[in-house]
């Protein structure tokens, strides 16, 4: 029986140290950089707002831009309180967002699909805790709680920490929810799969973007 609703927790990094590896394509600090990361967060935001089984979305943020466009699309923002990393900072997310069930999501997923979300949180009531593994296999873009503490682990090796720590690895077919964005060849990877709105339009939009993009084609 599916679990919901859920409160999903999304973390968004101040724009001066987020997505750093994306700066060959980006240019760095620059109002490119700014736009691609607050667009993937647009997109990711826009498809839990819209999952079937998410009843509020919490954003983490200290990014004056981030809060903004997460109010704008129906999510609530808390300020990163303890201002301690990724870890602590979704934990004070998850107490933010209240309910039994409560999921961590990666704010790079531009190509991820409310049904998508949707099938993976279905799953996720097969255990207490439960994470999907991003697209290389090491990192987490997931991860569920139901009934229970959060215990976010990531950075890096994050799918062995979470295993490790007793949470159980979902596998189904939600390519979008797999593809973070880290750098170009992984934003070029989600355009394949096919991104949101907000980076759709941004891509047809800069011709800087556009011209990387088709380089490196």
């Amino acid at each position: 029986m599916a679990v919901h609703p859920w409160s999903v927790v999304v973390p968004a990094k101040r724009l001066a140290v987020a997505k750093t590896r994306l700066q060959p394509l980006t240019g760095a600090s620059g109002a490119d950089h700014r736009a691609v990361v607050l667009a993937l967060l647009a997109d990711t935001v826009a498809a839990a707002v819209a999952c079937p089984l998410v009843g509020s979305v919490v954003v983490v943020t200290d990014e004056p831009l981030a809060a903004q466009l997460a109010g704008g699309l129906g999510a609530r923002t808390v300020a990163d309180e303890p201002d301690r990393g990724l870890n602590p900072a979704l934990e004070h997310g998850a107490r933010a967002a209240g309910g039994a069930a409560v999921a961590a999501l990666s704010s790079d997923l531009p190509a991820l699909r409310p049904a998508e979300l949707a099938a993976a949180l279905d799953a996720a009531s097969a255990a207490p805790r439960c994470f999907v593994t991003d697209a290389q296999g090491t990192g987490t873009t997931l991860l569920t709680a139901v009934g229970t503490p959060l215990r976010p682990r990531f950075g890096r090796d994050s799918a062995r920490a979470h295993r490790d720590d007793g949470a159980l690895p979902l596998t189904g077919d939600w390519p979008g929810l797999l593809r973070d964005v880290d750098t170009p060849a992984d934003l070029r990877a989600a355009v394949h799969l096919g991104v949101g709105t907000r980076t759709s339009e941004l891509l047809r939009s800069s011709p800087t973007l556009a011209v990387h993009l088709g380089a490196a084609r």
